[in-house]
C-alpha cells in the first residue's frame, strides 16, 4: 500500500473527496444523474504553511477544518433531497449566507453535545457514582475511558438502524474502497473497487477511537485535586489529545508493516460498525469524486510502475474559488469506468 494523500467523507447519497487544497462532492441525484462539484478549500491550514507542518498543532487545525468542511458538504448534499419550501425563494447569495450561519450553529451545538455526552457524562458517572466504591484514581480514569468507548459504540450502532444512515454507511464504504483501490495500485473501476477493502487506516472512526484511548493516558498523567479542575481538564485538554491522536493516525496511515497493522486493528474493527458494502451505483459516485480531484493514473504509474490507459472521462474543474458543476448521466447499461 502506498500513501496517496487523498481523504474523504460520505455525505447524503454521495461522497466527498479531498486532495491537498481541492475537494469534490459527487452526489447521486433523485433522477439518477451524478452531479460533481469541485471547489478550492478555504481551510485554516491552507492560509499558513506553519499550521500544516507543525506536529500536534496541525492535528488540531485539521480537526477544525474537517468539522467545517464536513458540515458544509453534508448541507450541500441534502439540498438535492430537500422538499421545496421558503428556502427556494431566496437568492443564491441569501441561501449561501443562511447555509453558512446554519453550519456554524450546527457545529457549535454538535461540539457542545459531544462534549457533554462523551466527555463530561462519563466523568460524572465516575466522579459521583463509582468513586463511592472505587478509591483508585487510575482505575476510575480507566473505567471512565471504557464507558466513553461504550457510549460511542452504542451511538454509532443505534443510528445505523436508521434507513438514511445505513445508506451513508454504504457510501462510507464506497469512499474507503476507492481510496484502497488506488493505494494498492489497481485501476480505478467498479470491478476493482468492489473487491477492495471497506476499512481504511486513516478513517475518522479510527481517529475517534484513538482520541478516546489517548485521553485515558493523558488524564492518567494530568491530575488535579480540585473537582472543578478535573472536569475542566476533560474539555481543555481536548486540543492536546486531538493533536496527539492525529499524529498517531498519520503515522499508522503512512506506514505498512506488521507492527503498524496491529496498532490499526482496533480502529479497523470498529469501522465494521460505520461502513457497509456499497452497491455499484454508490461505487460509481465514489469514482466520480476521486476523478475530479486526483490524477490516480499518474499516481499509479509513479508509485507502482504500471501504465494505465486513459479513457475519456468527464472532468470537474475549479477556477480560482469558483466551482464548476457537472452532471454525469449513468444509465442501467453503462458503468462509470476509469
Amino acid at each position: 500500500m502506498k500513501y496517496s494523500g487523498i481523504g474523504g467523507q460520505a455525505v447524503i447519497e454521495g461522497v466527498m473527496m479531498k486532495n491537498k487544497d481541492k475537494y469534490a462532492i459527487a452526489v447521486r441525484k433523485p433522477d439518477g444523474q451524478i452531479e460533481v462539484k469541485t471547489e478550492n478549500c478555504n481551510a485554516i491550514s491552507g492560509k499558513a504553511a506553519f499550521y500544516a507542518r507543525a506536529p500536534f498543532i496541525r492535528g488540531i487545525v485539521n480537526f477544525i477544518d474537517s468539522l467545517v468542511l464536513g458540515m458544509s458538504t453534508l448541507t450541500y448534499s441534502t439540498s438535492f433531497y430537500d422538499e421545496e419550501d421558503e428556502e427556494d425563494k431566496k437568492t443564491p447569495e441569501e441561501k449561501e449566507k443562511s447555509d453558512k450561519i446554519f453550519n456554524i450553529i450546527t457545529v457549535i451545538i454538535s461540539v457542545i453535545l459531544a462534549l457533554g455526552i462523551f466527555m463530561v457524562g462519563p466523568w460524572c458517572l465516575s466522579e459521583f457514582v463509582l468513586s463511592r466504591f472505587i478509591k483508585s484514581k487510575s482505575v476510575l480514569i480507566l473505567i471512565e475511558g471504557l464507558v466513553r468507548v461504550a457510549l460511542f459504540i452504542g451511538y454509532v450502532t443505534l443510528i445505523s438502524l436508521m434507513k438514511d444512515i445505513k445508506r451513508v454507511y454504504m457510501y462510507h464504504g464506497a469512499e474507503h474502497k476507492c481510496i484502497n483501490c488506488i493505494e494498492h495500485g489497481l485501476e480505478l473501476n467498479v470491478e476493482n473497487v468492489r473487491k477492495s477493502s471497506k476499512e481504511h487506516k486513516r478513517c475518522g472512526t479510527s481517529f475517534m477511537l484513538i482520541v478516546m484511548c489517548i485521553s485515558i493516558l493523558v488524564l492518567m498523567l494530568v491530575r488535579f485535586d480540585s473537582r472543578i479542575l478535573r472536569m475542566l481538564a476533560r474539555i481543555l485538554l481536548i486540543p492536546l489529545i486531538a493533536g496527539i491522536s492525529y499524529e498517531f493516525l498519520r503515522f499508522t496511515g503512512t506506514h505498512d508493516n506488521a507492527f503498524v497493522n496491529a496498532l490499526s486493528k482496533p480502529g479497523l474493527l470498529l469501522q465494521g460498525l460505520t461502513t457497509r458494502e456499497p452497491d455499484d451505483d454508490m461505487i460509481e459516485v465514489g469514482i466520480a469524486s476521486v476523478e475530479a480531484v486526483f490524477d490516480w493514473r499518474a499516481y499509479i504509474e509513479e508509485n507502482f510502475g504500471t501504465k494505465v490507459s486513459d479513457t475519456a472521462q468527464p472532468e470537474a474543474n475549479t477556477v480560482g474559488c469558483e466551482a464548476e458543476t457537472l452532471e454525469v448521466k449513468i444509465t442501467d447499461d453503462e458503468q462509470a469506468d476509469s
